[in-house]
């Protein structure tokens, strides 16, 4: 039950303190999953964002979900999917009631541009570190040049993305098997 209650806590803590969506938790949920607490690996994190993209919802609840599994089973994956979710919602029931009031003045027009801006930052951040962790060589330099070429100029779904690329990083895998069997 305590750890239930720490991941509720730990994944609320994010949630109350994230703006932008699940991409500006990455950083955070870097720090605290992998950093400080040694609940996952880098790798198996970048593999939680990159199924947490191809599912449906909403990546950080996704990978909360995940995590909270991982930890406790199915109770863990409720508790931290609620720890997530749950300031959110709260927030923006509030900021809903009152929207309407305040969105035309010009210090809220001006804080919303600022927070933009760092939230830019933290998914600036955040792809430097899956950068670092995930193109590794050639081949995978070469699936990333693609994809993201793919993305930028199409509107591929990016869940097929995903899976174009790992069965790509699954197809190169098996070809440099091949070759050093044969040799």
């Amino acid at each position: 039950m305590r750890e239930l209650a720490e991941l509720f806590f730990l994944f609320a803590r994010i949630g109350a303190v994230t703006f932008g969506g699940g991409y500006a938790m990455l950083p955070i949920l870097q720090r605290e999953l992998v950093e400080k607490r040694q609940w996952a690996e880098n790798e198996e994190l970048t593999d939680y964002y990159a199924i947490g993209q191809c599912t449906p919802g909403i990546i950080a609840v996704n990978v909360a979900t995940f995590i909270g599994y991982k930890r406790r089973g199915t109770g863990g994956a409720i508790a931290a999917t609620l720890g997530v979710v749950f300031p959110s919602m709260v927030i923006i029931s509030i900021i809903a009631a009152f929207i309407r009031n305040f969105a035309d003045l010009a210090v809220v027009k001006n804080a919303f541009a600022g927070i933009r801006a760092c939230v830019c930052v933290l998914i600036l951040n955040t792809v430097v570190k899956l950068w670092k962790g995930a193109v590794k060589d050639l081949p995978a330099f070469c699936i990333f040049a693609v994809i993201f070429l793919v993305a930028v100029f199409t509107s591929f779904p990016a869940a097929v993305l995903v899976i174009l690329a790992g069965i790509t990083g699954i197809s190169v895998k098996r070809i440099r098997s091949a070759k050093e069997a044969s040799k």
